[in-house]
């Protein structure tokens, strides 16, 4: 038989004081493998008792051992009754099949856990293993499978007579060996009487003997638990069950439950307490007479606060409403009145509101005082609108202050726009409604707008003439600058042109004036054209005094006299005197040097003069047939 007993011997309180008989039977299935095990403690003032199937297919019943170790184990560090206890338990029993389980091997176990203080009970359970406790031979208290079928049996679809065949009777939702999600469920405390019987067993009773059998086997069970534990064996086996599995069956007759016998001093202990408690009922009874007193003197005074504050407001003099309310709510306050206080608080924001707009009035700020007037507007729908007449009056007042100001304002823009008739007239209605209200200073500086504007006129009246006279200025030096560009335009001065017309341009742009702007664009545009023609011209030019200079130095002089004509013919179309003479030059010294050449040539070797001249290239790859003359241009 799977079983474990932890007991003590020595100092027994409870325990001597009561009795309960314990007996058991445990056998292996047709396989000879038993994976039920059981195990009990009974220590001086509690007591624990475990009933554990294995699910695992050990042989050794590994899951259903170590379930019962380790809540017998959590049980006797910390023995109670409680449900902290019995969660503790219930875990630690768990926490040990999964801290076994292998790689190829997962534990688990169905599990009832039973604790006594020997006057009360508790049990816990995971699973499928049963409890019964009879009471005068009928069913007091009994478990729940936690089973797919008992939901079933709970939802009406399965018969309760039909749970002990149904294919989902194992199939459980609370079990140990579960990693995640293990919910357990825990009992309330029972108390125990005498005579009572419980009865503790595993699925290889309840699927062949039915509990009404059962309850007929306590009904006639004398006062030994071993005798009924052995009548349960022997119908069991009576019935001879195919594939019959392993079964535990436990029963523990609680023959006498624990009677303290300071019970009657507790009681007398309890009547000392009570007459002292009266004595000071009573004297708490006139304290809180005085108190009271107290209190309604002190409601009177906050009722007097709360009339005096509404009268203030509606007299419109919130300065001394704001005090009364201030002090109702102060005895409200510690009169924990909390409907009092939250509408005297409701009044003090309106006032305090109120207030502020005055004092944003008085400082002439009169867009806040604006808005905080609305939100005491706003404030007054929570006191039934006290108040409110006041605060439109004030509103409009204050709006009529903006306007002044708002019209003084757009006159402004009005003026800095130029629109000076527009400007007055709103300047004159700011003053008409300034004088209306009597709204001194938003009249004042209507007028001093108003005198402002007639300066401005006046002022502005002289700058536009003499903006007249400048612009007339510029535009004479303007077109003083176009003729001087035109006139060195025709006489070939392009650069001296082009400065000119920058300088009318400038003008033209300062002035606004697109069209002539427009003009000297185009003036200036023609003569870039100029002077880019001019820049060529220029290179061809110089291009040739090279050619003049390489044939010059191959004292091929004649050739060099050619180019430094070509040359000069450009020069002369630029009008670059200072070039044109140094060409002139130039050729001079070569007719010097062609006659000393032709000095030292012998007759015989002087060609004809007939004889045609080697055509020349040019720049442009222009031939140039025969021989230049001076004054030619290559064309």
């Amino acid at each position: 038989m799977s079983c474990w007993e932890w007991g003590t011997e020595s100092g027994r309180m409870r325990k001597q004081n009561s009795e309960i008989k314990t007996a058991f039977t445990s056998e292996a299935d047709c396989d000879l493998k038993n994976t039920d095990y059981f195990g009990f403690v009974e220590l001086d003032d509690y007591a624990c008792y475990v009933v554990a199937d294995g699910i695992d297919d050990q042989l050794d019943a590994v899951s259903a051992r170590l379930a019962v170790t380790a809540a017998i184990s959590a049980f006797s560090e910390a023995p109670s009754i409680g449900k902290r206890t019995m969660r503790a338990c219930l875990n630690a029993a768990n926490q040990a099949l999964i801290r076994e389980t292998g790689s190829k091997m997962k534990l688990k176990a169905s599990v009832i856990v039973v604790v006594t203080n020997y006057v009360k009970m508790r049990y816990g359970q995971a699973g499928n293993v049963r409890l019964r406790l009879y009471r005068d031979g009928f069913v007091r208290y009994q478990s729940t499978d936690q089973s797919l079928t008992l939901d079933l049996v709970k939802e009406e679809k399965v018969e309760p007579d039909k749970v002990a065949i149904h294919e989902e009777r194992n199939n459980l939702y609370a079990y140990l060996g579960q990693e995640k999600e293990f919910h357990p469920y825990i009992s309330k405390k029972i108390k125990l009487a005498n005579t009572d019987a419980i009865a503790l067993y595993t699925r290889g009773i309840w699927e062949n003997i039915d509990e009404g059998e059962l309850g007929d086997v306590y009904a006639e069970a004398s006062n030994e638990p071993q005798e009924l534990v052995d009548n349960v064996e022997e119908l069991l086996l009576s019935r001879q069950p195919k594939n019959l599995g392993k079964y535990t069956f436990v029963t523990l007759f609680v023959n006498k439950v624990f009677t303290d016998p300071n019970k009657k001093r507790r009681i007398r202990r309890i009547i000392m307490i009570t007459v002292v408690v009266l004595v000071i009922v009573v004297a708490a009874a006139v304290i809180l007479t005085i108190l009271h007193n107290r209190r309604a003197r002190k409601r009177e005074k906050m009722e007097l606060g709360y009339l005096d504050t509404i009268e203030y407001i509606q007299i419109d003099n919130y300065t001394r409403a704001q005090e009364r309310c201030e002090e109702a709510l102060d005895l409200a306050e510690s009169l924990r009145d909390r409907a009092m206080v939250k509408e005297l608080g409701d009044y003090k924001k309106l006032i305090e509101s109120v207030l502020a707009a005055q004092e944003h009035m008085d400082g002439q700020r009169y867009a806040d005082a604006q808005r905080t007037y609305r939100e005491a507007a706003a404030r007054s729908v929570y006191v039934d609108s006290i108040g409110l007449d006041y605060i439109n009056d004030r509103l409009a007042l204050t709006a009529d202050y903006i306007s002044v100001y708002d019209l003084i304002n757009l006159g402004d823009v009005l003026a800095q726009n130029l629109q000076y008739d527009k400007a007055e007239e709103k300047y004159l209605e700011a003053k008409a409604i300034a004088g209306k209200i009597y709204f001194d200073d938003g009249r004042k500086s209507a007028i001093e707008a108003l005198e402002k504007l007639y300066e401005d006129q006046k002022a502005e009246k002289e700058a536009e003439e003499a903006d007249r006279k400048e612009q007339q200025n510029q535009q004479e030096s303007g077109a003083n600058y176009v003729t001087q560009g035109d006139v060195a335009f025709a006489q070939g001065d392009y650069e001296g042109a082009r400065v000119y017309y920058l300088s009318a341009q400038q003008l033209y742009s300062d002035m606004g004036d697109q069209a002539q702007q427009t003009a000297v664009e185009e003036k200036l545009q023609t003569t870039e054209e100029k002077i880019e023609e001019k820049e060529l011209l220029k290179e061809e030019a110089e291009g040739y005094v090279q050619e003049a200079e390489e044939a010059a130095e191959a004292k091929e002089y004649t050739t060099a006299k050619k180019y430094y004509l070509l040359a000069k013919d450009v020069y002369a179309s630029l009008k670059m005197d200072d070039k044109v003479e140094e060409m002139t030059r130039k050729m001079e010294r070569l007719d010097i040097k062609i006659d000393e050449q032709e000095a030292e040539i012998p007759t015989e070797s002087v060609p004809a003069q007939d004889t045609p001249v080697e055509t020349m290239p040019s720049d442009n790859n222009v031939g140039v047939e025969e021989e230049l003359s001076p004054g030619m241009i290559l064309e």
